[in-house]
């Protein structure tokens, strides 16, 4: 009779117990819609380092590179793996961009939101070699340019070229845009002298900033980027005047998050805002925000899903006017 009294109880007090939290229980991949080197794949590695370096999960991280169809492929894997806590993806404007311009059949809202981790400025650069000082300068310069100016950056119909295509709209000139394979590549050129400017972020730029082969004209965003420590030795990123202060009324930045599958559980998605939010208080993290002039900006629940939506609208009225929405 006191053995059953007993298990009785032992189970009453199972049953009253609080419920394991979910933790993965596989290898967690995490989806680059980019090839390797590139911004996001570096944040992502960051992000892999910080998790391994400091324990925060005990399942290893693997990065997967899935750049086709302008990160399409990488977004369409995302929305087959309905379900699957164990898989994410690391995203940047495309996850807007890419649909509207294409028609792929597939939607951030589609996905879960985790995390904005940051947001990324863009600057405008110019080879050094080139007398313009100032955005200004350098707008006077395309408009009596013949043949036109050439801007280069990542891809067609994408960040880079939306910037393009909006400084034209601004300052009513023209330019030639011309699509590489990434911001390494804009880079290169831009140095080599092949094209006349680009609008890399700034971890695309900073190795030839440094070097003294290109230097920036202005930063496409509401105010000066924060950090003060030099880069160059005359320079720090907070040197670098805002497009609008130099008579240019274009501002644009990157919102750099993080998203699961669809139809996880609400502790699987509580799990890695956890994770994420841990990852950002890490120096690791804080070491590469600033390596990258990146703005600090995180966000989850309510807040990061009406910063898409509200983002989402933003792309979608410059695409429009850019003539980059697919229409057939």
């Amino acid at each position: 009779m006191r053995v059953a009294v007993r298990a009785a109880i032992a189970a009453l007090l199972l049953s009253a117990a609080p419920a394991q939290a979910w933790e993965p229980t596989k290898p967690i991949e995490i989806i680059v819609p980019f090839p390797p080197g590139g911004s996001s794949d570096q944040m992502a590695r960051t992000i892999q380092g910080a998790i391994q370096k400091n324990n925060l999960v005990k399942q290893p991280i693997i990065i997967v590179n899935k750049p086709a169809a302008a990160g399409g492929e990488a977004m369409l894997d995302i929305q087959k793996s309905a379900g699957d806590p164990h898989k994410l993806i690391t995203t940047s404007s495309g996850i807007y961009m890419t649909p509207l311009s294409t028609k792929l059949p597939v939607s951030w809202k589609d996905f879960t939101p985790i995390a904005m981790m940051a947001q990324d400025a863009f600057v405008l650069w110019v080879n050094s070699e080139k007398p313009y000082k100032t955005a200004g300068e350098f707008f006077e310069a395309a408009k009596v340019a013949k043949p036109p100016l050439k801007t280069g950056g990542n891809g067609s119909k994408r960040e880079d070229h939306l910037i393009s295509v909006t400084m034209e709209q601004a300052t009513g000139t023209k330019i030639t845009y011309v699509p590489y394979q990434g911001g390494g590549p804009a880079s290169v050129q831009l140095a080599g002298g092949h094209i006349d400017a680009n609008m890399n972020n700034p971890a695309e730029e900073v190795a030839n900033w440094r070097s003294g082969a290109v230097k920036p004209l202005c930063a496409f965003s509401d105010k000066p980027i924060e950090y003060t420590q030099k880069v160059t030795a005359e320079m720090a990123w907070s040197d670098i005047p805002t497009c609008q202060s130099q008579g240019v009324n274009v501002t644009y930045q990157m919102l750099r998050g993080m998203f699961m599958p669809g139809k996880v559980t609400p502790e699987q998605q509580a799990f890695y805002v956890e994770l994420f939010k841990k990852v950002t208080e890490t120096p690791d993290w804080k070491a590469y925000l600033e390596r990258n002039a990146l703005v600090p900006d995180f966000r989850s629940g309510q807040s990061f899903v009406d910063f898409l939506t509200e983002d989402e609208r933003k792309h979608k009225e410059l695409m429009t006017k850019a003539g980059f929405i697919a229409t057939n």
